[in-house]
């Protein structure tokens, strides 16, 4: 997955990297004396002209509008794209939404995704990798709420379940005991009943089956110096 995700990547920084120097070169070169022309030039009444706002130079959905007052409907939706993938990582669903926000027609908006997906910059398959590792990295999440995210995310149920499937039982265990480990480090004092309430109750959010969610308590309360014996 992280091959495919670099080359994806990599992809994505060439693609950015031609459409800045492009638009920036022609756009900002042309835009520019046309608008300094028309700026010199009187209003019938023979009043100075208002300056306009400029638009950034360099900015793909600008230059492409200020070409001419038909852009190519599947240039501007390829830039959309471009521009949220490098902000961060999206499913195709994510894509598809954002381009229907922003009024692309759902034919063009599908013809880009498709050649998005052919050329590697959309991956469901190695978004729904990357999010899983994250999650279960920053929030110790388990298969559970990982497949809420993923759907959540837009990631197509059977994309979700293979990912899901790889998930080790063990690694997923082990994360659930680091997870009682340190939250049972601040409630020291508490009866054992309320720690095991508490307990249950984080683990249950993040996902955890309850089998083995009790059985990684009871194993974490019993081992605890509080609850020791003398």
């Amino acid at each position: 997955m992280s091959t495919r995700q670099d080359a994806a990547r990599a992809a994505l920084e060439a693609a950015l990297a031609a459409t800045a120097t492009a638009t920036g070169v022609a756009g900002a070169t042309g835009a520019a004396g046309d608008t300094a022309r028309r700026q010199s030039q009187p209003t019938d009444d023979g009043r100075p002209r208002r300056r306009r706002r400029a638009g950034v130079p360099g900015d793909p959905e600008h230059d492409l509008r200020s070409r001419d007052g038909e852009p190519d409907p599947h240039d501007v939706a390829r830039q959309i794209v471009l521009r949220q993938l490098a902000l961060a990582p999206r499913s195709r669903q994510q894509l598809r939404d954002k381009l229907r926000q922003r009024g692309c027609p759902d034919e063009v908006a599908e013809a880009v995704l498709d050649r998005m997906t052919e050329v590697g910059l959309v991956d469901d398959e190695a978004y729904a990798a990357m999010l899983v590792r994250s999650q279960q990295a920053g929030r110790g999440l388990a298969a559970r709420a990982l497949a809420r995210e993923l759907r959540t995310k837009g990631v197509d149920d059977e994309t979700a379940r293979a990912t899901l499937a790889e998930i080790d039982p063990e690694d997923e265990r082990e994360r659930a005991r680091a997870l009682v480990r340190k939250k049972l480090r601040t409630m020291h004092g508490l009866d054992a009943t309320v720690q095991t309430r508490r307990l249950a109750g984080m683990l249950a959010r993040k996902g955890y089956p309850s089998s083995m969610a009790f059985a990684v308590i009871r194993e974490a309360i019993a081992d605890a110096p509080e609850h020791q014996r003398d």
